[in-house]
């Protein structure tokens, strides 16, 4: 259960830090945004926007339910070439992602 409470802090972080960088969004985009067959919705969402309404949300509603965790999860690669390296926020973005993969990963110690 601790492992699972970290992970649900972790993901606090990340609202955290979209928040403070002027990421986050008030409204959710169309739902056809969703609707996507590319890893991380690619060609309908921006990465900050999947972060916000598909990952964050997923993750919490697997730890809500009790499920398994994802066995293969990365995305700080993706957001490390995703996200120009002049963005706001990029380097603390990439930070707490980092810490969530590892947490995922079970290397938490």
């Amino acid at each position: 259960m601790e492992h699972h409470n970290r992970i649900r802090r972790q993901l606090v972080r990340i609202e955290d830090v979209l928040r403070e960088h002027q990421q986050w969004q008030p409204t959710a985009p169309d739902a056809a945004a969703f609707e996507s067959t590319q890893p991380f919705c690619m060609d309908t969402l921006t990465p900050h926007e999947w972060l916000q309404w598909v990952l964050l949300p997923r993750m919490h509603a697997i730890l809500d339910g009790g499920l398994p965790l994802p066995g293969a999860f990365a995305v700080a690669p993706y957001y490390e070439m995703a996200l120009e390296s002049t963005q706001p926020g990029r380097d603390a973005l990439l930070v707490v992602l980092l810490d969530l993969d590892k947490l995922i990963a079970g290397d938490d110690a």
